[in-house]
């Protein structure tokens, strides 16, 4: 054949190996690739897509397309919790008070701590319900006081409040939807003590709380669901444990791709 073509036998033999060299070559860059991001994606609690891996590769000095990270997380086995179903929690009765939509759906914020939302949401424990109540900061969406429980009540309210390592006079609105575990006469105590004004959400409208049921359909899909606890201890140490990742490490796409802590600590601050 080298003959018929007019080519020298060595240039066959080169051009054959040189293409098994390059094939070799991308098989190795294939595996060291499918390494790092079996590594973020363990590294993150198996929830990253391959939007954030794409991003994380990135700050690694490697740029790959969200198809080929497609491509090798299938080939690996692994997928992101946000493929998995979840489930709906149940509604609580409504607050029939008069107080206003004061927020009205502007969630973007200047200043750190000015404004806080809350909401609670359903985790079964054993064969029973539970429950979690976050305090989330709008300006960093950074989870600044939580508390676990076994009822739905004002007082769940009132130990996240009491986790908040933070100055409250700082706070100048506090914004939830109108469950009546947030109608109780020390919760507004403690708003009036501090000088915080409060925001419900219109009723049954969970749009105006956005960012809280968004962080809870967070919670569930990257924590709860698929996970059993056996008591209220383990399910106060996973979530001790998840929101330190969450506040620290998990990227935010809102945040363009940094942590809560890291917006927080890069933003420019005031001069007094």
């Amino acid at each position: 054949m080298c003959k018929v073509l007019q080519i020298a036998r060595s240039t066959f033999y080169y051009e054959t190996e040189v293409a098994a060299q390059k094939e070799k070559e991308k098989a190795t860059e294939e595996q060291e690739l499918k390494e790092k991001i079996l590594k973020i994606f363990n590294e993150n609690r198996k929830v990253y897509g391959t939007r954030k891996i794409k991003r994380e590769l990135l700050k690694a000095g490697r740029k790959v397309s969200r198809r080929r990270i497609g491509r090798l997380m299938k080939e690996l086995g692994i997928q992101s919790k946000y493929a998995q179903p979840s489930y709906k929690p149940m509604s609580s009765q409504p607050n029939e008070e008069s107080v206003q939509n004061v927020l009205d759906q502007e969630f973007q914020v200047n200043e750190e701590m000015s404004v806080l939302v809350s909401d609670l949401t359903y985790v079964k424990v054993g064969h029973y319900w539970n429950y979690v109540c976050f305090l989330i900061d709008l300006y960093n969406r950074e989870i600044v006081g939580y508390s676990v429980g076994k009822r739905k009540d004002a007082a769940l309210v009132q130990r996240a409040f009491a986790t908040v390592n933070r100055p409250l006079e700082n706070v100048k609105l506090f914004h939830t939807d109108r469950g009546s575990e947030f109608k109780n006469v020390a919760i507004d105590e403690l708003l009036s003590e501090n000088g915080i004004e409060r925001s419900l959400s219109d009723k049954g409208n969970p749009y105006d709380n956005a960012v809280a049921e968004a962080t809870f359909k967070i919670l569930k899909t990257e924590l709860i669901n698929g996970e059993q606890f056996h008591s209220l201890n383990h399910l106060e140490l996973e979530l001790f444990d998840y929101i330190n990742w969450y506040n620290n490490i998990r990227s935010h796409s809102a945040l363009g791709y940094q942590s809560p802590a890291s917006y927080r600590n890069l933003a420019p601050k005031k001069i007094v």
